[in-house]
């Protein structure tokens, strides 16, 4: 990938030629000719510019587009998926603002045909040019920097890659100690190995806060975890950094039971999978999601309003109940449920009330039986923050017992958090965190968009069982 001021020019100036190239064409004789082909292209005003007017015109796209892709314009590595799709993103917000611009100000206005095929010429060549101008050169190996606070792991590790290590980067207050590592006097008490400490060759590149910052500057390919005791936030916000930006993550094997990784095989070294979905996957997942969302929030939303009135006028209290709970990588999030029990009994410190419980309202009897009391979740579905399907979001509460109860249970954070999931279809709770952890392994290790159709109407069918049985007091043949 360029960096810094070379990535900055070849940005901007591949972003200035291809909306000049796009209007250019869009004006030629020839590709008119063309467009004049089109069904409903073709019924429209044909008005090629030249001279002046054709240097207005490319002068406001150029402007228009330069504003809206912004973000782009700045060295921020990303991953590939993502910087195609935020260049398309950025690329119909810029179309959209120059046909905006002229529908209030005529003098301003680009024919509809040339805006047209401008917005189509660079939905095609936008999104290329700025993944290819983010493509990194390869040196053998790769380059490298590691990140923690362990010097005698780090040092064993810098046996163990191949290629250039560019430097490290630490928590705080552990900068000094990794630095006077190649010490002989420090090598002992820091428990290096007989063979003397290479640590002495690389410098710091600063601590845990400037890695976004060291990963641009230093047009790092992979990043090397190496913590001691690995901190949740330390540990997990590194990972995250990495998958943020498009770095390939490895970690030691002393390591491998906190992260989902992609074998052991003879390595030292182990790749952590920070993407482990397919991208075609990728792409269908989150489609499905906005779709069952909105779709959900459309239809249901009578119901919703029902449920909301009936809570209100049962005892007056609010509506909703919000719940901090854990999404991919530790970081948390706000749950919203419609409020089950009495208000005057609700504590995030307590645990969850089962149905026989008395501090349950008969409003919310029935909507824990009819699992309508999870409705307000599609909306944290529909803006990102869930999936209809993966591992349940568990409390933040109750993460340090279940962590205690489960080893491996992080590895349940490299997805995001479902709606529903292999786990729920199967009745496996953090009652039982070990059964829950594998089904949630499981599904992560074999998920595919097929997959959570599968699960999905597995779960609707489990829920109109359940909601015939509380509504006709029937059992409903399981099938």
């Amino acid at each position: 990938m360029t960096t810094g001021w070379r990535y900055r020019v070849a940005s901007a100036g591949g972003t200035v030629g291809l909306v000049v190239l796009a209007v250019a064409l869009a004006n030629h004789p020839v590709v008119q000719s063309l467009l004049a082909l089109v069904p409903v292209l073709g019924d429209l005003p044909l008005a090629p510019a030249d001279g002046m007017e054709f240097a207005f015109e490319a002068t406001t796209a150029v402007l228009v587009v330069l504003v809206a892709l912004g973000p782009l314009l700045k060295p921020r590595p990303r991953r590939i998926l993502d910087t195609a799709s935020v260049a398309a993103e950025r690329t119909l917000l810029a179309t959209v603002s120059l046909a905006a611009v002229g529908y209030f100000d005529y003098t301003y206005r680009l024919p509809r045909v040339t805006l047209l095929f401008t917005t189509a010429f660079l939905l095609l060549t936008v999104p290329v040019w700025f993944v290819a101008i983010r493509r990194r050169p390869r040196d053998e190996g790769g380059r490298t920097i590691l990140v923690g606070d362990d010097p005698a792991a780090m040092n064993d590790i810098l046996d163990a890659v191949a290629g250039p290590v560019l430097g490290f980067v630490s928590p705080p207050g552990t900068t000094r100690e990794l630095a006077l590592a190649a010490d002989p006097d420090t090598e002992t008490a820091l428990g290096l190995t007989d063979g003397g400490s290479r640590m002495g060759e690389l410098p710091s590149l600063g601590g845990l806060s400037r890695l976004d910052e060291v990963l641009v500057e230093y047009d790092v390919d992979t990043v090397v975890l190496a913590f001691a005791e690995p901190d949740r936030a330390e540990f997990f916000g590194a990972l995250d950094t990495c998958y943020d930006h498009g770095v390939a993550a490895k970690v030691h094997r002393r390591h491998a039971d906190s992260v989902l990784t992609s074998g052991f095989g003879q390595d030292e070294l182990v790749d952590v999978e920070l993407e482990p979905w397919d991208p075609q996957d990728h792409f269908l997942k989150r489609g499905f999601d906005i779709a069952f969302a909105g779709v959900g929030l459309l239809v249901l939303s009578p119901v919703m309003l029902g449920i909301a009135a009936a809570i209100k006028l049962e005892d007056g209290g609010s509506v909703l109940y919000r719940q901090e709970r854990t999404a991919s990588f530790g970081d948390t999030f706000d749950v919203y449920k419609f409020r089950s029990m009495r208000e005057t009994e609700m504590d995030d410190t307590a645990p969850v009330a089962d149905e026989g419980n008395d501090r349950i309202t008969r409003v919310g009897r029935f909507i824990r039986r009819t699992h309508l009391d999870e409705l307000p979740q599609l909306w944290s579905i529909l803006i990102g923050d869930m999936s209809v399907v993966g591992p349940r979001a568990a409390w933040t509460g109750e993460e340090t017992h279940l962590e205690a109860e489960a080893e491996d249970w992080r590895k349940r954070w490299f997805v995001k958090p479902g709606l529903t999931g292999l786990a729920q279809i199967n009745g496996a709770t953090s009652l039982d965190p070990e059964a829950k952890l594998r089904y949630d392994v499981e599904y992560i290790r074999r998920q595919s968009f097929w997959f959570d159709l599968k699960i999905v109407m597995r779960q609707v069918w489990m829920v109109v069982v359940d909601v015939v049985r509380t509504v006709t007091g029937r059992p409903l043949e399981d099938g």
